[in-house]
């Protein structure tokens, strides 16, 4: 009798998870459907889903039938403690038959008379995306084959949790990405610029980023930089980063001084982030740039009459992890008029299975004292052509036209 129960409920689960009318439901009701069908399949009296949040620290409560306090308090479990914090630490079922402050860490478990628990990880791609369980105010004991069927269902609203956070995120970051690039770059009688951004075809939207603004002074700052990582996380790093850079740059003179207060900053506020970030400030007055580079590759610089040739500024750790602690290093090159700077990121001249230094030589072999817009059209014609970039590609270039 047991086994025909057994084989009963789990060819129910099957029915349902495999319902192909859930596929047209958003995650919000894909979460209700299957928490009502749980409870009544499962005759328990609470069914509950908490998600891992963004830092992966914590458990949150989302959807619930039975116990909707939960999510209307944002109840909130720390992954290790309590009972959803050991099933999402030990990413395994794990079934308890006394619900009090000794077993669980959320009151309103056993303030509603619930006196068992069930519980079961939610992984997709091999990624926690949270916790399903269920509870009984009946004393009872769950079946094996109750625990495998709990398990199917919670496999399917995995799945649905990560479908919908990996299409939210990619969403949230191309509009960070887009807001975060300049909308339009400065006007500076005698300088021209121009620039390009592409996100990798594979990647998505990343941590890659330019900057151009006007400084004090008769001075334009120019900034290129690339968060390590893709997706949101880099993109919102990103943001942080180059907001700190401007401020950074209204205070210090020195590109190498004012990398050296954002790498402090990242890696005491940035925990676990590392970025390349290249620097220049020209002054338009003197006609010269004075860079300072961490861990990024250097410019290229053509000046008229002269063949082209990376700048040769001293290459300091990236930013994070406090690498810079003994200091960072700049330099500066005369722009004559006609010069142009070319700074990029490494998804321009970095492609899988070949070498980078050949990378490196085709994009100074093309880049020349020309105007900035036929130099970066040209930069990438040559760089990408037909071919969709794998990593994210930023592009600056700056003209002296005077």
């Amino acid at each position: 009798m047991a086994e025909a129960r057994g084989s009963s409920i789990r060819l129910r689960v099957l029915d349902t998870v495999t319902d192909g009318a859930l596929k047209q439901l958003d995650l919000d009701k894909v979460l209700e459907v299957l928490l009502q069908r749980s409870r009544e399949l499962f005759r328990v009296d609470t069914v509950t889903v908490l998600l891992v949040d963004r830092g992966g620290t914590q458990l949150v409560a989302r959807a619930t039938t039975g116990l909707e306090e939960e999510v209307f308090q944002g109840v909130r479990v720390p992954i290790g403690r309590g009972f959803a914090g050991r099933v999402a630490q030990q990413r395994e079922a794990v079934q308890i038959e006394r619900v009090d402050p000794s077993t669980v860490v959320n009151p309103l478990l056993w303030e509603h008379g619930l006196r068992v628990l069930l519980g079961v990880p939610m992984i997709a791609q091999g990624e926690l995306t949270g916790v399903l369980h269920v509870g009984s105010t009946s004393a009872r004991r769950f079946t094996d084959e109750e625990v495998d069927a709990l398990q199917l269902i919670a496999d399917r609203l995995a799945v649905a949790v990560y479908v919908d956070r990996t299409r939210s995120e990619r969403a949230a970051a191309a509009l960070l990405q887009e807001s975060l690039l300049p909308s339009r770059l400065p006007s500076t009688p005698g300088w021209e610029l121009a620039a390009r951004y592409v996100p990798g075809a594979e990647s998505g939207v990343g941590g890659d980023w330019y900057d151009v603004f006007e400084l004090p002074g008769e001075r334009i700052g120019l900034v290129i930089g690339d968060v390590v990582g893709n997706g949101l996380r880099a993109a919102v790093v990103m943001g942080r980063l180059r907001s700190a850079l401007r401020a950074y740059a209204l205070e210090y003179l020195d590109p190498a001084q004012v990398l050296g207060k954002l790498d402090r900053k990242a890696s005491y506020f940035e925990t676990a982030t590392m970025a390349t970030v290249a620097y220049a400030i020209i002054d338009t007055a003197t006609c010269r740039m004075s860079l300072a580079v961490a861990g990024h590759l250097p410019p290229v610089l053509a000046v008229p009459g002269e063949p082209a040739r990376f700048v040769p500024v001293p290459v300091g750790p990236p930013i994070g992890f406090d690498l810079g602690v003994s200091g960072r290093r700049g330099t500066g090159v005369d722009l004559p008029p006609g010069a142009l700077v070319a700074l990029y990121t490494d998804g321009l001249v970095e492609r899988r299975g070949e070498d980078l230094d050949a990378g490196l030589e085709l994009l100074r072999g093309t880049v020349g004292p020309m105007g900035p817009e036929e130099a970066c059209s040209r930069v990438m014609a040559a760089m990408v052509g037909d071919r969709p970039a794998t990593d994210d590609i930023a592009l600056v270039a700056v003209r002296h036209s005077a």
